[in-house]
Parts: C-alpha cells; sequence; structure tokens
C-alpha cells in the first residue's frame, strides 16, 4: 500500500505565533486529517457533541423564564417569542457548522472573529461572552434555590447556592469524558421529560385531569398580549436567554474526535428539536396556566414554574413534584455547560494572545484549570446577590445581561461567516474544497446578523422606556449595560490594536488555525455527503 508523508504547520497551545511541525505516516486508506491542535483531548463523541448542545440550551430559561414572560407578555407573545428566536437558532447554527468543520478551535467564535474580522471585535466577543457565562452560572444557581423553595424554604439561601455551587464544581474538576457522560444522561432526562409535559398538558387542557374541566384556549381569548407590544418586547430577551447555549456546540467541536462528520449532523439537527421543544412546549402551558396567578415565577406568590403549577392546579401533584426535580437537573447542567464554555473561552483567548497565559494550558486530562476554577468562583460569587433580593427580580436582571451578550455573539457568528466565504473567494478558493457547506447560505447568516440588530435596537426602546416603569438612568443601565460594556470594550481594543474597521479578504489566513481533511487532497470535490443535504430534515427528526 502507498505510503505518504504529511507535514504541516500547526497552531501550538500556546499561541498561533509559535508552530511546530507534526510528521505522520500513515497509508491512503488511513484518515490523516490534521490541524487544529490544541492542549484539550479529542475525547467527546458525536453523541456527547450533540447532547451536550442541545442539553445546554433546555435550561432555567424555559422552565422557569417562561412564567416571567407569560406574566409579562401573555401567552402569544411568549409562543411568538420562541418561534421567533428559533429562526435566530436555526440562522446561527448553519454558520457554526460551516466555521466549526473547518476551525475547531477552544473558544471558537472568539478566534473566529479574530481570523475574518478584526482583532478588537474578538477582544470584545471573548470577555463579552466570558461574563455571559459566569452570569448564566450564577443564574442557574438561582435557579436552584428557587426549585428547592418549592418543597421547603428551611433551607437558608447561602447554603442552598453553596450545595449548587459544590456539584457543578465536582462535575467540572472530574475529568472531561465525565463531564460529557453527566451532561447525556441529564439532556437524556430533558428530552424524555418534555415529551411527557407536552402531551400531558394537552390532554389536562381537553379536561382529562381530575383538578379541573376542559381549558382549551381560555387564556389566549382572555388576553393573548397582556401588555402590549412592549409586553411583547420584555418577552424577548427572555426567550433569547432561554435559547442561548446551542453555540456551545462550536466549542465542543474543539474536543471531539472526528468534527467533519459530528458537526453537521448536530447542526442539522439542534435548531429543530429546540425549536419543537421550546414552541411547543411554551404552547402547552399557555393552555394551562392563568399568566396572572399569583404563584407564577415572576408574580407576588411563590415564584413557582409554570409547568409546575400547570401539574399542581390540576390536581397531579406527583407530577408536579417530578417535574420540579427535572427543573433542578436541568438548572444544575445548563450551569455546568456554562463554566465549561467560560473556561473554554477564556483558554481561546490566551491562545490569540489577549488573555494571560495561564488560561491557555490545560493538564494531562485536557481541562484547563484557571479558566474553569475562575470561572466557577466568579460565577458564584455574585450568585450571592439573590440573598437579598427576589429569585424573579435577579433572574429578570441577569437573563437581560445574559441576553445581550448573546445577540452580540450571535451576531458576531454570523458576520465571522459571511467574512470568511467572502475571503474564501477573494482568495481564488472554490467553495466545493470547503469540508461542509451550508445550502442556506448567505440567507441563514443574514437573517440572523439583521435580527440580531434589530433585537438589540428595539432592547435599546425598552431600556428607555421600560415596562411598568418610569424612564431612568438606573434602569437603563440596568437593562442595557451589556451593550455599553460591549462598547467600551470594543473602542479600548481598537485603540490598542489599531487596526483596520476589518482584514481584507485578501490578508485573511486561512490555513494556519485550520484542520485539513484527508479529501482535502485532489481535486477539491466537494466532501459533504449529499444524500445527507437531501436528508437531514427527516433524519434530524428520529437521530
Amino acid at each position: 500500500m502507498v505510503q505518504i508523508q504529511s507535514e504541516v504547520s500547526l497552531a501550538s497551545a500556546t499561541g498561533p505565533e509559535q508552530k511546530k511541525v507534526i510528521s505522520r505516516k500513515s497509508t491512503l486508506d488511513e484518515d490523516v486529517d490534521h490541524g487544529a491542535e490544541t492542549d484539550l483531548h479529542r475525547s467527546l463523541s458525536t453523541r456527547h457533541l450533540t447532547m451536550i448542545a442541545l442539553g445546554s440550551a433546555i435550561g432555567m430559561g424555559l422552565w422557569l423564564g417562561s412564567g416571567t414572560s407569560l406574566q409579562k407578555g401573555g401567552p402569544a407573545a411568549l409562543v411568538i417569542g420562541y418561534v421567533l428566536s428559533g429562526t435566530m437558532v436555526w440562522a446561527v447554527s448553519q454558520s457554526i457548522g460551516e466555521m466549526a468543520v473547518l476551525y475547531p478551535l477552544p473558544s471558537a467564535f472568539v478566534q473566529w472573529a479574530q481570523i475574518f474580522i478584526d482583532p478588537a471585535v474578538a477582544f470584545t466577543l471573548g470577555w463579552a461572552y466570558w461574563i455571559q457565562y459566569f452570569i448564566t452560572v450564577a443564574n442557574e444557581l438561582q435557579g436552584f434555590v428557587t426549585t428547592l423553595n418549592f418543597w421547603t424554604d428551611k433551607v437558608p439561601t447561602p447554603a442552598a447556592i453553596i450545595i449548587a455551587w459544590a456539584i457543578i464544581v465536582f462535575i467540572n474538576v472530574w475529568a472531561v469524558r465525565f463531564f460529557g457522560e453527566v451532561e447525556v444522561c441529564s439532556s437524556a432526562i430533558k428530552f424524555f421529560w418534555i415529551i411527557v409535559v407536552i402531551i400531558s398538558l394537552i390532554v389536562i387542557s381537553a379536561g382529562g385531569s381530575p383538578g379541573e374541566g376542559p381549558i382549551g384556549f381560555r387564556y389566549w381569548n382572555i388576553a393573548p398580549f397582556t401588555n402590549g407590544f412592549k409586553g411583547f418586547l420584555s418577552v424577548l430577551p427572555i426567550c433569547i436567554f432561554a435559547m442561548s447555549g446551542s453555540e456551545n456546540i462550536a466549542l465542543v467541536a474543539a474536543e471531539t474526535s472526528q468534527p467533519r462528520t459530528a458537526v453537521p449532523k448536530a447542526v442539522n439537527s439542534i435548531w429543530l428539536r429546540l425549536s419543537l421543544f421550546y414552541i411547543l412546549g411554551s404552547l402547552a402551558v399557555t393552555i394551562n396556566v392563568d399568566p396572572q396567578n399569583p404563584d407564577l415565577f415572576g408574580n407576588s406568590g411563590s415564584n413557582a414554574s409554570p409547568f409546575v403549577l400547570a401539574y399542581k392546579s390540576a390536581g397531579l401533584m406527583p407530577l408536579a413534584h417530578m417535574m420540579n426535580a427535572v427543573i433542578m437537573i436541568s438548572v444544575l447542567s445548563t450551569g455546568s455547560i456554562s463554566a465549561y464554555a467560560g473556561a473554554r473561552t477564556l483558554m481561546g483567548l490566551a491562545h490569540i494572545n489577549m488573555a494571560p497565559k495561564i488560561f491557555g494550558r490545560a493538564d494531562d486530562d485536557g481541562r484547563p484549570w484557571a479558566g474553569v476554577l475562575s470561572t466557577l468562583i466568579i460565577g458564584g460569587g455574585i450568585s450571592f446577590l439573590n440573598v437579598s433580593s427576589s429569585g424573579a427580580e435577579v433572574f429578570t436582571w441577569f437573563s437581560n445581561l445574559t441576553s445581550l451578550f448573546v445577540l452580540f455573539g450571535w451576531g458576531i457568528i454570523c458576520l465571522s461567516h459571511i467574512r470568511m466565504r467572502y475571503a474564501w473567494v477573494a482568495q481564488g478558493r472554490p467553495l466545493s474544497s470547503l469540508a461542509w457547506r451550508s445550502r442556506w447560505f448567505p440567507f441563514s447568516a443574514y437573517w440572523g446578523l439583521v435580527w440580531c440588530v434589530v433585537l438589540m435596537g428595539l432592547e435599546f426602546y425598552l431600556s428607555v422606556w421600560p415596562l411598568h416603569e418610569a424612564s431612568s438612568v438606573s434602569n437603563f443601565f440596568a437593562n442595557y449595560v451589556s451593550v455599553v460594556a460591549v462598547i467600551v470594550i470594543y473602542a479600548a481594543a481598537k485603540l490598542f490594536y489599531r487596526t483596520p474597521f476589518w482584514i481584507e479578504g485578501t490578508k485573511v489566513d486561512l490555513d494556519s488555525m485550520r484542520r485539513f481533511y484527508r479529501t482535502d487532497t485532489g481535486a477539491g470535490r466537494p466532501t459533504r455527503d449529499k444524500k445527507w443535504r437531501l436528508s437531514n430534515m427527516l433524519s434530524a427528526l428520529v437521530d
């Protein structure tokens, strides 16, 4: 059998400016993929990639945030908000898929921005996303307190936070493979239970419970929008926060053994599953729960999940307790994934010399200790804001902060994809030589980018003229401080790097941080499986 030798320059774990040469001898029949190597281990499979990305987006935002959204905007606003968010997740996933196959890097979209747009944008995105991750850790810890209070209020809030924080720490400091298995198990529980929820709530609404007769669309008929257009706008940040996390697939790709096969399969199924779960789940809860229920999360009572209240009102307390247990598992899972993602974001920043070098190192088991501990310690610390404020107030504040960071991140991901395609063509490379191509480009990328800009503008309006509150400087900064932070960080980074608005297409470095695949050699034929192109929508439903 013919032997070949491949010598390539790779970006090392300490930064792209330091190169190392790896020589590999293999047969033509063997997989000789190479490139995009770091200290992280490629110990996760397609199963881990898909389940982690899905699981990270099903957490407190759906189970608890739907209550706040229902109370502020009404049933129609909640469902429409998730429909819009679902289309944006689809658009972002398409952009991620194409770039993550070629560039499976530790902080993914941060490093993509550095390659295709501008170092100042990458610096801003990286630190903004890291802030978003540790805020999400804090928010999920707060969610643990809320779910625990459904059973007992005897446990002091600080003690409950410490218990949840210790569990998340344990999951993240164990081996990466253990983290992956924990997330697969918790995601499987969420998927099974949300199917149970959708079916059971439809049965309850039709009158199949001992608690009350048929409900139908009673609450939709009374008030589909409880606070008009402004109420609808107030729902959007919570919907965006709820569906955020699906982009973590880009981070996990760096620790996947076969990103070329794993990433396309994941991105083509994630958006569809999330949309179905969120849209059907929100529809099921809106036909069963009164937006004016005082015990609803965000109202004046016990601040319970709307899903728990639906079972409680129906006289199905065993299901209410099971629902609350699943919510507790969900918030711990999402908190764990956020700590994981925050550590990888810091690692990627260190690799492009935008964070201290210590964050760029991992131990022999592939754990970036400095990033993990920093994210967990800061996230755990700010979670204690819940001690002196109500859970719903803290949740609303945190979700507003993180949703704007997420919109900025989603927009930059779509813009990076647009710039990558532009640079690829500008340098005379055929699109058929891409390892995987999104069939929806450029529509998907522009759809995601435009909606991110529009929603950030609408949130500016809501921050200046908030719902049920007078306009004030304090209210504005409380709701829009994320965007202010992004502008300040970007301006400082631009002054430091003194680079053009963006890198010219012909000067974009398309290869130094790229992963090369065996079939890249030769005539540059498409490497995408055409059968997958024709059947991806159907297989996404059954895989």
